[in-house]
């Protein structure tokens, strides 16, 4: 259990190393403004309530499309037709950064961890006493 809370952890600070850092913030900002343009657009042209329409805007550029709402004027169509197109490459793009970021914060965490344990178990050895060297055969 404690592993899934640290990658859960570790997946949140990589969600936010991504908005917190310079050469990925642009990614990150696209993303809220596609969401919120889709959210505003769908709340205004659709009539749907906010949530709604984050729900719609959110399960459309992830692909999931699960049916039980769909555009129903000419208008929330082709927006939907384009919006769509833009924003999966925007949110794969997302994604794949914050999985990097996961990554590469779970393998320096990881090998931090080994290191810990390579000192304590160095110490306990030196403690122990010196181990014999292995005679030479010949």
């Amino acid at each position: 259990m404690r592993a899934v809370g640290f990658l859960w952890a570790s997946f949140i600070g990589s969600i936010a190393g991504v908005v917190r850092n310079e050469r990925t913030r642009g990614i990150g900002l696209a993303l809220l403004g596609l969401l919120a343009t889709g959210t505003i657009f769908y709340s205004l042209v659709e009539g749907w309530d906010p949530l709604d329409a984050l729900y719609f805007s959110v399960i459309s550029l992830a692909t999931v499309g699960y049916g039980d709402l769909t555009p129903d004027t000419a208008l929330g169509k082709v927006f939907t037709i384009f919006f769509v197109l833009s924003g999966v490459g925007v949110l794969v793009v997302f994604v794949s950064e914050v999985a990097r970021q996961t990554i590469t914060r779970t393998a320096g965490v990881v090998e931090e961890r080994q290191a810990q344990r390579r000192a304590r178990h160095g110490a306990a050895g030196e403690q122990g006493g010196e181990e014999e060297e292995p005679e030479a055969s010949g």
